[in-house]
């Protein structure tokens, strides 16, 4: 039986494997978020405290997960994810055991629910980064898509579960059953058969990506857009997570079953946005469905805050879970199409730390505006924001030009092969025998030099060349990239850039897209000198004189 085009990532086993364990940890966790959230409104009923305990879920994102890149592309990766997973579930025991003695007060639970957030930050970009390796290319939106779905169906089923348990047994009882959901994500690490891609140069320094990961950020204004997008739809958007267990106890009245049921709501609508987005896209490209998305959203937080009826809330908290699912997945699978492999980790850590930043402003932010506008005014005055926000952001790209074919042809995202054989990348020679014991991963930095020839005529095309190479040439890591004419030749010029040390200028080739090297080649054709150009390579044998 075919399967729905929604599902067909499900077909590969090893992502099938940690769909369905992501699917039950989300589960787990959405029950503990339902029984802290309505544990804080007794411990300590103001709307601050209790945006509070979504603020300590969302900080440590926001603090770690640069660094969480940063590692997850450089260690062993299904390791990695099992030290995080464990740590989740040792946090989420403590925090059953310390509620169920009655030992746990309101900065108690804020701070085990900060702890538990450590681990989520350090999960998060690793966890992301696993999906292109369990999918291929063709298929890796529509499994980012999936992800989302599957979170979203355990925000349906969780919340229920987790309102009726706090009712049957108490927040304690969610605190337990969130931290055994962990051990099945660990059972299926350790069933998943990776296949670590090979290795011919030694690991990257833990500083060193971090730079490289900042620095390709800095040179690729898609994923900066994707970036400052969804910073603006999660500030505007988070407001209801700090909000919604007040809103349901205080201004609807009803009991934890209702916060659950109201959260499953969001989780239904989610879902159906998942199944749909296949079809929506042949009709909305990404930048269009992320509009709709903020649009669709704001206008559930206005409707949420001036319910007075369960049923105008569960409406609401329909469309919201649509404009959610929408926009997060749609914004998510931008920022991994827009990255190649070697930074891909890195990239989903810097994304997630500008949107979790946004995540943990708004939640702040709207427990601010609950005690001092009233909890309907805060979240009205919310949607309109996020509304009006996303319209206003618009403008900026969230994937490159004819995205969709590179990733039909399996080419990085933002590539258009051109048509015509393209000349060669200029190389540089050989490193004399004499250097090689000065040619490894402690040499200073490598100043890489190509010096071009070029015709009057053909200048201003040449200078449209080089800003593309400039972007090519900090991408893959350079620390500085600089173009200087010849005062006496104009024909002459030099482009310079510098390396951190050898091994690096060696990974460089690696980094480089097919488009990357097409960009490279299009300078390179404007050459007029008869040889090509020229390019060489200086060692720093002198640092501390010349740094």
């Amino acid at each position: 039986m075919k399967l729905p085009a929604a599902l067909t990532p499900l077909r590969h086993p090893a992502f099938r494997l940690l769909w369905l364990a992501n699917l039950c940890s989300n589960t787990g966790m959405w029950m503990q978020n339902t029984g802290a959230g309505w544990l804080m409104t007794s411990l300590a009923p103001s709307p601050l405290m209790v945006s509070l305990v979504q603020v300590a879920s969302l900080l440590p994102v926001f603090l770690l997960a640069l660094p969480a890149g940063a590692l997850a592309d450089i260690v062993d990766r299904r390791r990695y994810l099992i030290l995080a997973q464990a740590w989740i579930a040792a946090s989420g025991a403590l925090l059953a055991v310390l509620a169920w003695t009655d030992s746990l007060g309101a900065w108690g639970l804020v701070g085990l629910t900060f702890c538990i957030g450590i681990g989520t930050a350090m999960n998060s970009p690793a966890w992301a980064a696993t999906t292109p390796e369990t999918v291929p290319r063709q298929d890796l939106t529509g499994a980012i898509v999936l992800n989302g779905i599957g979170f979203n169906l355990s925000r349906t089923v969780g919340p229920a579960i987790g309102g009726f348990t706090v009712a049957a047994a108490g927040a304690e009882a969610t605190f337990a059953l969130n931290a055994l959901s962990f051990l099945a994500v660990i059972v299926a690490l350790l069933f998943w058969k990776r296949e670590a891609p090979r290795a011919t140069l030694p690991k990257e320094h833990f500083l060193s990506a971090i730079r490289a990961g900042l620095g390709y950020t800095r040179a690729s204004p898609v994923l900066r857009g994707v970036m400052l997008r969804g910073f603006v739809f999660f500030l505007f958007a988070a407001a209801l997570w700090g909000l919604l267990p007040l809103l349901v106890r205080q201004q609807l009245g009803l009991g934890p079953q209702w916060f659950g049921i109201m959260l499953a709501a969001m989780g239904v609508g989610a879902v159906g946005a998942g199944l749909l987005l296949p079809s929506l896209r042949g009709r909305l490209d990404r930048s269009g469905t992320v509009t709709l998305a903020a649009v669709i959203t704001g206008t559930a937080l206005v409707l949420l805050g001036q319910a007075q009826h369960w049923a105008v809330a569960l409406l609401a908290m329909l469309l919201y879970g649509i404009g959610w699912l929408a926009g997060a997945s749609t914004l998510q699978a931008c920022a991994q199409l827009s990255v190649p492999g070697w930074v891909r980790a890195r990239a989903i850590g810097i994304y997630q730390l500008v949107t979790f930043g946004g995540l943990t402003l708004g939640a702040g932010f709207g427990g601010y505006g609950g005690e001092a506008l009233g909890i309907g005014t805060a979240l009205g005055l919310s949607g309109v924001l996020c509304a009006v926000g996303g319209l206003l952001v618009r403008r900026y790209a969230i994937e490159p030009p004819a995205a969709e074919t590179a990733a039909e042809t399996g080419v990085e995202a933002g590539t258009q092969m051109p048509d015509a054989p393209r000349p060669a990348v200029p190389k540089p020679e050989p490193a004399a025998p004499s250097l090689a014991r000065l040619l490894n991963d402690e040499s200073g930095r490598v100043l890489e030099v190509v010096r071009y020839e070029i015709a009057p005529q053909d200048r201003a095309a040449f200078l449209t060349a080089m800003a593309a190479c400039r972007q090519v040439r900090l991408r893959s890591g350079a620390q500085g990239w600089r173009l200087y004419e010849d005062v006496a030749h104009p024909e002459r010029w030099v482009e310079l850039w510098l390396m951190d040390s050898w091994t690096e200028h060696l990974r460089e080739e690696g980094r480089m897209t097919e488009w990357d090297r097409s960009v490279l080649a299009r300078a390179a054709a404007l050459h007029a000198g008869p040889a090509g150009p020229e390019a060489s390579r200086y060692l720093n044998v002198m640092p501390g004189l010349l740094s």
